[in-house]
C-alpha cells in the first residue's frame, strides 16, 4: 500500500482523467469502481497516504471540494442521502497509498435498509436499534 507517487493508480488517475472539479491542492474524479451513480473520489494533488499526515490546508482543501461536487450531483442526479468516507491504514480497509474522500450520492430503495450507514463496515456491530 506504501507505492511510489510513480506507482499511484490515483496519480496516475489525476493525470490521465478529465476531473469533475479541481482547486489548487485537490481534485475530484469519478470513482473507477463506483458503488452508486456519481459516486466521486476527492483527493490531494499531492501524493500522501494517511489522511492524518495532510496539512490543514489540504484537508480543508479536500472538503471544499466535496462540497462544490455535492452541489453538482445533487443538480444533475437529485440524491436522496450521502455517505462520506476515508478509509485509513490496513486495518481501515485502505488498499490505495493516497488518501481519497469517497463521496458516496445515496438513493431511495438502494438498500433495503440503509439505517447504520458507515457502520456496516463492521457488520457485526453495524445494528444498534434493537
Amino acid at each position: 500500500m506504501n507505492e511510489s507517487r510513480e506507482a499511484c493508480p490515483l496519480c496516475a488517475a489525476i493525470a490521465r482523467t478529465s476531473p469533475i472539479d479541481a482547486a489548487d491542492l485537490a481534485v475530484a474524479i469519478p470513482d473507477a469502481f463506483p458503488v452508486s451513480p456519481g459516486h466521486t473520489l476527492i483527493l490531494p494533488r499531492r501524493h500522501v497516504a494517511d489522511w492524518f499526515d495532510l496539512g490543514s490546508e489540504e484537508q480543508a482543501a479536500i472538503v471544499a471540494l466535496a462540497g462544490r461536487v455535492r452541489e453538482r450531483i445533487t443538480s444533475d442526479r437529485h440524491p436522496d442521502g450521502w455517505n462520506l468516507g476515508v478509509n485509513v491504514g490496513e486495518a481501515g480497509g485502505q488498499t490505495i497509498g493516497h488518501v481519497h474522500l469517497h463521496l458516496i450520492p445515496r438513493y431511495l430503495g438502494d438498500r433495503s435498509d440503509p439505517r447504520g450507514g458507515v457502520r456496516w463496515i463492521l457488520p457485526d456491530r453495524a445494528v444498534y436499534w434493537h
